[in-house]
């Protein structure tokens, strides 16, 4: 599970730094990496109930937020991996959302990826404020 593990990890900092070039350019489709069962669950309060996006909403919502967020850097910190088995991996990550050198967004991620006809694509996101 080592080598899957090496390859998991190089695809997902390849994923990392696509999504910068997104915030640069306003194109979103090098990291539209989601299968079509993807779905993102957002969890904003305590006692709130979570929001909950397929695949085609979140993608729109993606490339709305990254058109309104040109030109802000993202960062993926304390990113944790874990091979559920060869063909499903967890990734456990704070992101942050930076414009004009000020955090406007700070974020618990957690990615479920599963191996599907040889690539790696997005099943399942859950995204918790901090």
């Amino acid at each position: 599970m080592t080598l899957q593990l090496d390859d998991f990890t190089k695809m997902h900092d390849e994923f990392i730094a696509e999504w910068n070039k997104a915030m640069n350019t306003g194109d979103t489709s090098s990291v539209e990496r989601m299968d079509d069962r993807y779905f993102v669950v957002f969890l904003k309060g305590v006692n709130e109930k979570p929001i909950i996006f397929n695949r085609e909403e979140a993608v729109n919502g993606m490339k709305q937020s990254v058109q309104q967020l040109l030109g802000a850097k993202k960062r993926f910190e304390n990113r944790v991996i874990r091979l559920r088995d060869n063909e499903n991996a967890v990734v456990f990550y704070e992101q942050l959302i930076e414009k004009n050198d000020k955090v406007i967004a700070r974020l618990f991620t957690i990615e479920n990826w599963q191996l599907i006809n040889g690539k790696w694509m997005l099943v399942r996101e859950t995204e918790e404020p901090i």
